[in-house]
């Protein structure tokens, strides 16, 4: 052990902080943490629902439609505005629609395998309560 200690201190390592664990935590460099950016009490930020717009084309399943949207999108090669149709099948929990309905699709948590969205009714403009201008009597 003697021969140990006197080869350890001949190599100058008991000079070191780290030898024999004999320096205290305190004195360590401790590691930089990022600044707390959260602030208490604020709501987190809330996510815009994804809503779709499209016609019912299928309403024989119960408490289900399918619903085909209707996009613009540009064509991947020639970069031309051309139209996208997709099919989703919606929850109609009181059997409303019929095939050529016009349906607004909320999203919604899976009611099933591929059930993620709610039919609902398109409200019209004239619908909103609010009068339109051709409707208010002239003053």
């Amino acid at each position: 052990m003697a021969s140990l200690a006197s080869s350890l201190q001949s190599l100058k390592l008991s000079s070191s902080p780290f030898t024999h664990g004999s320096t205290p935590l305190s004195s360590l460099s401790k590691p930089i943490s990022l600044p707390n950016t959260k602030k208490p009490g604020l709501v987190p930020a809330i996510r815009a629902m994804k809503t779709m717009q499209g016609r019912v084309v299928c309403a024989t399943s119960d408490k289900t439609v399918a619903v085909e949207v209707t996009r613009l999108a540009p064509h991947p090669k020639y970069k031309r505005r051309v139209r996208m149709k997709k099919k989703y099948q919606a929850h109609d929990p009181e059997n409303e629609f019929k095939v050529g309905d016009v349906v607004r699709l909320e999203k919604s948590r899976p009611i099933s395998k591929t059930k993620s969205f709610i039919a609902l009714p398109v409200l019209k403009r004239n619908d909103l309560g609010i009068p339109m201008e051709s409707q208010s009597p002239p003053a």
